[in-house]
């Protein structure tokens, strides 16, 4: 694992990142003081969103007027 002080991380971005695509890893420094670790993605997680539409119907129905809920906050 190489290591890359901030300033070269900040002044060289797109071409460390290009080594990280490639599946170099690197150690961040800020003042000689290891503070991060760059390296690539080894597993990609999805992530399920949930069905809003189906938590919206399984809430029960009002029979509250919500125009009238409003005018009555607002005063």
């Amino acid at each position: 694992m190489e290591t890359v002080s901030v300033r070269n991380l900040h002044l060289n971005t797109s071409a460390l990142l290009k080594q990280v695509a490639s599946g170099q890893t690197f150690a961040i420094q800020n003042h000689g003081v290891p503070i991060a670790e760059l390296r690539p993605v080894t597993e990609r997680r999805s992530r399920k969103m949930p069905d809003r539409e189906a938590s919206i119907r399984k809430l029960p129905l009002s029979k509250t007027d919500s125009g009238r809920v409003l005018e009555e906050d607002r005063s």
